[in-house]
């Protein structure tokens, strides 16, 4: 290229960089140079296949093909060589790619963890870098995360977490030409370090006992092997589930469920008033005045709500396994708010989703959003040091703890 060439590159670049035009893209200043560079890598490429042993296989060049390249800076068309039996795959953009290997991909697949449909997604990129991508490619970059998904539900987990959570949502996924309802298993746990960590998303046709168990058999096999508290929502067959797995594990059935079923069979002019007589009950300071507490709601509320307070008693056992703690760790297990804190956070994602095209878009989208909402966890609860050293003396032997770490480096 000449100094006057060079001159005129250097003009155009300026003028179209002022202008906020982009450089590489069609009519960019730059976009020969990007053009030049990579068609020449291509040659190069197919000059190393066809190497003396191609030939004598009768290989040679059949002339050229082209295709349009799209990247973050714009689109362009490049010349592509071609082989007489085809058997060429060039690296530096591959057969049927036509998405440049630079950050595109990666911007693609972050705007689709944040929610944003695939039109909203393509509307987009023709807006920020005048390039059109159709719905085929943009599903098709966001496939190359399912290795990546299917690794993250099979990795192994730690041996003991301290508390567990478990509880599902339920989302509409299309099968075969009609919308199915589906529950996502999620399972989300504190390890001994105090860290949040979800441990595994799973889908099933209906939330059930039976599901929960292969849920809970997978766990295992991953490494987890001992949990200390698991709360769970009061799904007839659970608790019996998670102790034929976990044969220690304390569980506390969710309060705030109960409550919530209570509520239903409560006459609206009437909640308000049962309702501050039943705070009495579940913020009791032991199980023994609770009881106290439960026997004088039934004095006053039975004779009107008797299948109410019938619940009440029968899930009494389950739902009282939290008085053997101290108030912080009490906060935590009485309820599944911190499953339920996390569904809150998936579901501003998910919401604009009418229903999903397959189980796999629903995993994609929900894997997304958890590796952004675990960006956030990075530092152990609140008062966790204090936390975890009352259950290392319940517990003993199953929870071992490293005193020589320091938590702020873990």
């Amino acid at each position: 290229m000449t100094q006057q060439e060079l001159d005129q590159l250097q003009a155009k670049a300026l003028e179209q960089f002022k202008s906020g035009k982009p450089l590489f893209g069609e009519g960019g200043a730059f976009a020969p140079m990007l053009k030049g560079f990579l068609e020449a890598a291509l040659e190069a490429e197919m000059d190393a296949h066809l190497d003396p042993e191609e030939r004598q296989r009768g290989n040679k060049r059949n002339g050229k093909g082209a295709k349009t390249i799209k990247s973050s800076e714009g689109s362009f068309q490049i010349t592509t060589p071609e082989d007489r039996q085809s058997s060429f795959q060039p690296q530096i953009i591959k057969k049927r790619e036509t998405i440049l290997a630079d950050n595109l991909a990666d911007k693609i697949i972050g705007l689709y963890g944040l929610g944003m449909s695939l039109r909203d997604i393509s509307a987009h990129i023709k807006e920020m870098y005048d390039t059109d991508i159709s719905h085929t490619v943009l599903s098709q970059i966001t496939d190359r995360i399912i290795p990546e998904v299917k690794a993250w539900q099979g990795r192994p987990l730690e041996p003991v977490y301290c508390i567990v959570w478990l509880d599902a949502m339920h989302y509409k996924v299309r099968s075969e030409g009609r919308v199915e309802h589906k529950a996502l298993y999620n399972i989300l746990g504190i390890n001994p370090d105090g860290h949040k960590q979800v441990l595994g998303t799973y889908i099933s046709e209906s939330e059930g006992a039976n599901f929960w168990l292969s849920v809970l058999t997978d766990l295992h096999n991953r490494g987890l092997k001992d949990i200390l508290i698991a709360c769970i929502d009061n799904l007839k067959g659970f608790r019996e589930a998670i102790e034929s797995i976990y044969t220690k594990t304390e569980v506390q059935s969710c309060m705030v469920h109960q409550i919530r079923n209570s509520l239903k069979y409560v006459a609206s002019k009437d909640q308000k008033e049962f309702m501050r007589d039943l705070k009495l009950v579940y913020r009791a300071d032991t199980k023994e005045l609770a009881e106290l507490e439960l026997e004088a709601l039934a004095d006053k509320w039975e004779a009107k709500y008797p299948v109410v307070l019938q619940s009440w008693r029968y899930n009494w056992d389950k739902l009282t396994t939290y008085f053997q703690y101290t108030a912080p760790i009490r906060k935590l297990i009485y309820t599944t708010n911190a499953v339920e804190g996390y569904h809150r956070q998936v579901r501003k994602v998910t919401k604009t989703k009418g229903a999903f095209t397959s189980d796999m878009a629903l995993l994609k989208l929900v894997y997304l959003a958890t590796k952004n909402i675990e960006k956030k966890w990075t530092s152990p609860l609140q008062n966790w040091g204090l936390t975890v050293q009352q259950l290392a003396i319940k517990f003993g032997d199953r929870l071992p703890l490293d005193l020589t770490r320091d938590p702020k480096n873990t």
